[in-house]
C-alpha cells in the first residue's frame, strides 16, 4: 500500500539527527535510579546530583536497531489476537476518562464499574474495535483494588484484547494475578499474556518519571506485553512549531526505546503518541485540533524509517456532545492517520478533551473506524476488479442491479453502514426526524439487551471472588434504564 507522506525522506533523515542531537547534548531527567542505573551500564552519560542523562547517537543508533517490526495484542479469545502493523488499522478505544455520559439522563457523572462492564460488552459486539482500552475509571472501586475494579469487569466482559495501565506495582502484580486466575496458572500466563500493557513513562519536555518508568522497566525485563505513548504539546511542554515538537516527541521515544532495549534486546514496541499543538489563545488542550492528525501522519513516517508499528490517540475530540464538531474531529484526524500509513487508532467513545465516555459516541465511532478500514483497503485493483467482461455483458444503456457479479460484491466492495441516513427526506421525517445520536443509542440499547457471549463460566468468576474478596460484581447487568 502506499501512503501519504507529509515529509520528505530529507525531512525524516532531519528530524532523526535533530532527535539525536537533543538527546546527546540536551538530555532526558530521569527521575527513576534504576532507569539511570541501566542507561549508565549501557554506555549513557549519567549525572548523579541532577539525574540528567545524555545519549550519545551511536549508543541510541545500536539500541534502536533492536526492536522488531510487530507488537501483538493478546485477549481472551485467541481469534481476537491483533498484530500491527500486519493487521492495521487496529483500532483501540479511547481510555481512563473519569466520568461517563449517563445514557438515560444525559448527565456527565463518575463512572462505575458496572459503566466498564457495560462498555466491555458493547466494544466486544462492536466490529470495528479491536481492542479495549478500559474507557474509564471506577469511582465505585473498594479500598485497595482500584486498578483490580477496572480490570475484572473488562475482562470478564469482553473477548478482545484489554489494554490500560495501573498507577502503582502492587496494582500491576495484583492485576498479573487476575489474568494468571483467568489463564489457569503464572505458566500459562506466560505462555500467552492477555493483559496488554501501556504507559505515559515520559513526561514532556524529555523527562522520565518514577512509578510508569519502573512498571515498564519491570514488564518489559518480564517479557511482558508493554508499549508507551509520547505526549508533547507544542506551545506548552514542546515548542510552538509542528517540527519542534515532532524532535521534542521523537527524542521521547527513541529515549525510552532505548531503555527498554537495554533491559531487554529485541523487545516489541509501539511508535505511539498523542502530539497537539495548545490553543494558546486559552491554552486549552486540544486533542482533536487537525494538527493532531498531521503530526500522528508525520510520526508514522518516522515509525517507518525506523520500522516499527505506528499510531496513538488519533479519534480524539473537544467537542462534549456526539455532534458534528465530534464527528469531524474524529473522523478527519483518524483518516488522516489511516493515508499516512498509522496501524493504531486510539479512539472510541471519549468526549471533552478524554473527560466522559458516551455510549452513543462509541457507536458513532465503530462506525467511523470501520469506514477507515475500508479506506485502508483501498482500491483492491487488478484485472478481475476492472470487470471488463461484465461491461460487455450488460453493453450500453443495461443495468447491473440484478446481475449475479453485482450480487456476489454487494456486501464486500462497499461499506453499509448502520447508522448514516441513506434515507429520502420524507422517509427520514416518516421516522420522527431522528439524529444521530438517537440512532447511535438505539444500536447501544439493542447490543445491551441481548445476552453478553463474553462473560466465563460461574466456577471461574468463584475463583476470582475468593481470590480477591470485596471485589466490584463486574456484571453488565440488564440495562432496562437504557430502555
Amino acid at each position: 500500500m502506499t501512503f501519504a507522506e507529509l515529509l520528505t525522506p530529507a525531512e525524516v533523515e532531519r528530524l532523526h539527527e535533530a532527535s539525536l542531537d537533543v538527546l546527546e547534548s540536551v538530555g532526558i531527567l530521569a527521575h527513576h535510579p534504576g532507569a539511570r542505573e541501566v542507561l549508565g551500564r549501557h554506555g549513557c552519560v549519567v549525572d548523579g546530583d541532577t539525574g540528567l542523562v545524555k545519549f550519545p547517537s551511536d549508543v541510541v543508533e545500536r539500541y534502536r536497531k533492536m526492536v522488531p517490526p510487530r507488537f501483538t495484542f493478546r485477549g481472551r479469545d485467541p481469534r481476537f489476537d491483533r498484530t500491527v502493523p500486519d493487521d492495521g488499522p487496529t483500532v483501540v478505544t479511547g481510555s481512563s476518562a473519569p466520568n461517563v455520559i449517563d445514557p438515560v439522563t444525559g448527565v456527565e457523572r463518575r463512572a462505575t464499574s458496572t459503566d466498564i462492564a457495560r462498555i466491555a460488552y458493547l466494544v466486544n459486539e462492536l466490529p470495528g474495535f479491536d481492542v479495549f482500552s478500559i474507557s474509564t475509571l471506577a469511582a465505585d472501586a473498594p479500598e485497595g483494588q482500584f486498578s483490580l475494579s477496572r480490570f475484572y469487569p473488562a475482562l470478564k466482559n469482553c473477548l478482545k484484547p484489554v489494554r490500560s495501565n495501573t498507577p502503582t506495582m502492587a496494582d500491576l502484580h495484583g492485576v498479573l494475578e487476575l489474568g494468571e486466575l483467568i489463564v489457569g496458572g503464572r505458566d500459562a500466563y506466560r505462555e500467552r499474556p492477555i493483559i496488554n500493557h501501556h504507559y505515559c513513562p515520559m513526561v514532556s519536555p524529555l523527562t522520565m518519571d518514577v512509578d510508569s518508568t519502573e512498571a515498564v522497566m519491570w514488564l518489559t525485563e518480564q517479557g511482558l506485553p508493554v508499549y508507551t505513548t509520547v505526549v508533547p504539546n507544542a506551545g506548552l511542554t514542546a515548542p510552538m512549531t509542528l517540527p519542534g515538537c515532532l524532535v521534542v516527541g521523537n527524542a521521547e521515544f527513541l529515549a525510552i526505546t532505548v531503555l527498554q532495549q537495554m533491559v531487554r534486546e529485541a523487545t516489541p514496541v509501539i511508535y505511539a503518541g498523542l502530539p497537539t499543538v495548545a490553543d494558546m489563545r486559552t491554552g486549552a488542550y486540544t486533542p482533536g485540533a487537525i494538527e493532531t492528525g498531521l503530526l500522528i501522519a508525520a510520526q508514522a513516517q518516522l515509525a517507518r524509517f525506523y520500522g516499527v508499528p505506528a499510531g496513538g490517540y488519533i479519534g480524539l475530540t473537544n467537542a462534549h456532545a456526539n455532534d458534528a464538531q465530534a464527528g469531524f474531529e474524529t473522523g478527519m484526524n483518524t483518516m488522516l492517520a489511516v493515508e499516512a500509513g498509522a496501524t493504531l487508532l486510539n479512539m472510541g467513545g471519549l468526549l471533552g478533551s478524554l473527560m466522559a465516555f458516551d455510549f452513543g459516541k462509541c457507536v458513532t465511532d465503530n462506525e467511523i473506524a470501520l469506514m477507515d478500514k475500508r479506506a485502508w483497503r483501498g482500491l483492491e485493483f487488478g484485472e478481475d476488479e476492472l470487470a471488463l467482461d461484465e461491461i460487455a455483458a450488460v453493453g450500453p444503456g443495461g443495468s447491473y442491479m440484478g446481475r449475479d457479479h453485482t450480487k456476489k460484491r454487494m456486501r464486500t466492495a462497499a461499506f453499509l453502514p448502520r447508522l448514516a441516513e441513506r434515507g429520502t427526506r420524507s422517509q427520514w421525517e416518516d421516522a420522527g426526524r431522528p439524529q444521530l445520536q438517537d440512532r447511535a443509542l438505539a444500536e447501544a440499547r439493542r447490543i445491551l439487551a441481548a445476552p453478553n457471549p463474553a462473560v466465563w463460566d460461574g466456577a471461574l468468576d468463584a475463583r476470582i471472588r475468593e481470590h480477591f474478596p470485596g471485589i466490584v460484581d463486574g456484571d453488565a447487568t440488564s440495562p432496562e434504564a437504557l430502555a
